[in-house]
């Protein structure tokens, strides 16, 4: 590069005072999300303490790992944009559903998210092929259906926890199921968050979801119903290591099930790259798109190794990208890198752990409220005037996919294959949307997401 030739913003290094402090307010945007991921799932599944904690601290130390992977780049890895990346709400549902399961648990999470991540790296460079297969009317759908299983465990939490416990003789109910306290604290939550949407502006709107946990976190505190156990003794510095719940299982269904929450994903992720290329200026081609999407897989074969999930690029950063005008990838970068750090102090995961379900619950109405909402926001772009067949899509597809969550017995004579496969309300929904689609619209002819992607430059490899 010649003296005379211009760098471009995207690749400008600030000092180093100035990179802290921005990737720090990067690292407070998407925080919320980062952490509630696995203290969700780890709720969900009854899980210890100390490995929620692990869960919380080794998302952490990934999310840093894979923003650092997307925003500089390695070989054909990584978009190299102001991208930050997190841990995806799109894939707790079919987490949770087969950790809860006693034949499968974690070791078959892991496995799933590491088969994810390598159909994502390996569909990366055909993905504009196979969006056809995923127009809007699908992943509307999808995203719904996701949304709407999750509401069942943000309630859960509000009130309490599970409806029932495991007691002497069986199953029994839960004393602290739908205690006054635990709604008025959780509805508390649920309404700071309201009213910084409604009211702040910038950054304090973007931490909306945070500061509501901490308003919950402060009152729990103040009526002592905060438990520390294990935060005194955990260690201030203690690195992430790999397989901690033992080595990755493999199960068929969970597998299939992630790949296309994965394929959801990536549909997501090309309109995110085209959306900050457009904010920074870049123009985004084919070639950038395999690179980001190859990120995204490689994030979830890190994950599968160092005891965390699916990752995706946070919307809410690139939001932040655009407010500040400061469009250089090297901040997120420094963000990756404190992200890196935090995911390596293990008592502020145990302190985050100590968050009570009921307060943790009020935030999760809100954020599983908006992944439904998302699939309401993409269904927008369908024509359901014109092309009424649009409507029998979404219908019968949000239909099956709710059979298992309200009646989880109504596959159950089916033979057991089968039956598996219909009791995943996600792989039934998806299917559901896609043949219908076919039948209805046929692949690609209707409803056709059509990108803005930029020409490749003369002499740029694959």
């Amino acid at each position: 590069m010649s003296s005379t030739e211009k760098v471009h913003p995207v690749d400008e290094v600030l000092p180093v005072s100035k990179l802290t402090a921005l990737g720090l307010q990067h690292v407070l945007v998407m925080y919320a999300g980062a952490i509630a991921v696995p203290m969700i799932i780890g709720g969900a599944l009854k899980l210890p303490k100390d490995q929620i904690a692990l869960l919380i601290a080794a998302d952490l130390f990934c999310c840093g790992l894979v923003t650092l992977i997307q925003s500089v780049g390695i070989w054909n890895i990584g978009i190299r944009l102001p991208m930050m990346m997190g841990v995806t709400f799109t894939a707790i549902a079919p987490i949770i559903a087969t950790g809860s399961n006693p034949a499968l648990g974690m070791q078959a999470v892991f496995g799933a998210v590491m088969v994810a991540g390598i159909f994502t790296y390996l569909a990366s460079p055909y993905v504009s092929r196979l969006v056809k297969w995923f127009p809007p009317v699908v992943t509307g759908t999808v995203v719904l259906v996701i949304g709407i299983s999750l509401m069942r465990v943000g309630i859960n939490w509000a009130a309490g926890g599970n409806p029932t416990i495991s007691g002497p003789s069986g199953p029994m109910p839960n004393p602290n199921y739908g205690l006054p306290v635990n709604l008025a604290i959780s509805g508390m939550v649920l309404l700071t968050v309201l009213l910084l949407v409604a009211f702040a502006k910038g950054f304090i709107a973007n931490l909306s979801v945070l500061l509501g946990i901490m308003v919950g976190f402060l009152i729990a505190l103040s009526l002592g119903k905060v438990n520390f156990d294990g935060v005194a003794s955990a260690s201030w510095f203690y690195p992430i290591l790999p397989f901690q719940f033992g080595l990755p299982t493999f199960d068929v269904m969970s597998s299939i099930t992630l790949c296309i929450v994965m394929m959801v994903i990536m549909v997501e992720g090309v309109g995110q790259f085209l959306a900050v290329g457009e904010v920074v200026g870049k123009p985004i081609t084919r070639t950038d798109i395999a690179r980001g999407l190859r990120a995204d897989g490689v994030g979830a074969i890190l994950g599968s190794i160092f005891n965390t999930f699916t990752y995706t690029s946070y919307a809410q950063n690139i939001g932040l990208v655009q407010v500040t005008g400061v469009r250089s990838r090297w901040v997120c970068a420094a963000a990756g890198g404190i992200l890196v750090v935090l995911g390596c102090l293990p008592k502020l995961a145990y302190f985050a752990a100590s968050i009570p379900q009921y307060v943790l619950g009020g935030a999760a109405l809100v954020m599983f409220g908006m992944v439904a909402a998302t699939g309401i926001k993409i269904l927008m772009h369908v024509d359901f005037t014109r092309n009424n067949k649009n409507l029998y899509i979404v219908a019968v597809s949000l239909a099956l996919g709710m059979i298992p969550l309200v009646a989880d017995k109504f596959f159950v004579q089916l033979p057991e294959l089968l039956a598996k496969f219909c009791q995943n309300g996600i792989l039934l929904g998806t299917l559901t949307a896609l043949l219908l689609n076919i039948l209805f619209n046929g692949a690609g002819k209707e409803n056709e997401v059509a990108f803005a992607i930029a020409e490749e430059p003369t002499a740029t490899a694959s």
